[in-house]
């Protein structure tokens, strides 16, 4: 592996990659995006192989990435994240036991899924944690395009873990905090505590960004010419900058959700603050601190407040100057709040 690691990610709406350094301070050097065809991708998964094929070497090409080594970033609602309980053994008998014990849990042949599992804490011979649970067609379908393009997948990693690891530092070592990232088609929920992530929901939310906005002109345009988004701006960004997230924290006066906000967003609210109700009512959990919003989701308009109406706890925006300095035109608009978790995918090699 060279100096520089690549976090990318694969959406329904485009192929997304962040450049960094790797060492003690880790810095973005480069960044880019490319939007996909209508039909080439869902969420984490590859329908046309050839299509994101083109739209990765674009991205490589117009980004001017240095490195061909990459850490995959994975979120689908048909990822299995769920807390897990098991005997506690050494990690590689666990790796063998854990097909066949999770095999009632899984919604595909154990022998078709992917499985980790990310322990937590012991009570006597007694581990928990995190069970995280993918089909592995669709790892491999994404391995195998990017290597069409010579990329290769250092890792694979859970985009809500990078959540986790990329807001460590915006909090004190005691605090438990959410991160909630709003993506145009879901919604990650990871609640962590330094870093440590305790409790992950994947939501399915259909959320109307400038991306999935810009997708719809395309299907109906298909005359379109796409252009990459590469490092130093944002070719059509919707929005304004997300500029520092820490001046963006909402009022604390909370109410009903307003009448007239949008169905979708009156969803996606409804439905993080039953997220975070269900973790506040277990006896062990702690109280959160705060909850960062970040994905091109939270600029929509309507979200914020509607977010600040239904949910207690202080939030504040956070986009990717405020998780990685950077040695580059900071990005803009949507681009810099999706960023943060491609950056904290990339983070999990800095910190191997």
């Amino acid at each position: 592996m060279g100096k520089t690691i690549v976090g990318l990610e694969v959406t329904e709406e485009s192929v997304r990659a962040a450049e960094i350094s790797l060492g003690r301070k880790p810095q973005l050097i480069a960044y880019g995006e490319v939007p996909l065809p209508a039909d080439a991708a869902k969420d984490s998964e590859v329908l046309d192989a050839g299509a994101v094929a083109v739209a990765l070497r674009q991205l490589w090409t117009g980004a001017r990435f240095k490195s061909k080594d990459a850490v995959l970033g994975v979120a689908s609602r048909r990822i299995l994240v769920r807390e897990y309980t098991t005997q506690a053994m050494r990690p590689d008998l666990l790796r063998e036991a854990l097909p066949y014990q999770v095999q009632d849990l899984l919604p595909v042949p154990a022998s078709q899924a992917v499985l980790d599992f990310f322990p937590l804490s012991q009570d006597g011979d007694q581990v928990s944690g995190l069970l995280v649970a993918a089909v592995s067609e669709n790892i491999e379908q994404i391995i195998s395009t990017l290597s069409k393009v010579k990329v290769r997948a250092q890792a694979v990693d859970l985009t809500a873990f990078g959540l986790a690891r990329v807001t460590a530092h915006l909090t004190q070592p005691d605090e438990a905090v959410a991160t909630v990232h709003i993506g145009d088609h879901t919604t990650q929920v990871v609640i962590s505590r330094g870093g440590v992530p305790l409790f992950v929901r994947i939501l399915p939310i259909d959320v109307a960004t400038a991306a999935v906005r810009r997708h719809s002109a395309e299907a109906s345009t298909p005359e379109l010419e796409l252009a990459a988004v590469a490092s130093g701006g944002v070719a059509g960004a919707v929005g304004s900058p997300a500029g520092n997230g820490a001046g963006l924290t909402q009022g604390r006066t909370r109410g009903a959700i307003r009448a007239n906000t949008p169905p979708g967003v009156a969803d996606l609210a409804a439905r993080l603050r039953s997220t975070l109700a269900f973790f506040a009512s277990r006896s062990t959990s702690a109280p959160l601190a705060r909850v960062f919003v970040t994905g091109g989701g939270a600029i929509v308009d309507g979200v914020m407040p509607a977010l600040s109406a239904a949910i207690d706890t202080p939030l504040q925006v956070v986009s990717v100057g405020d998780v990685i300095s950077m040695s580059t035109p900071p990005p803009a608009g949507e681009v810099a709040l999706n960023l943060v978790a491609t950056v904290g995918v990339a983070l999990g090699q800095v910190q191997r």
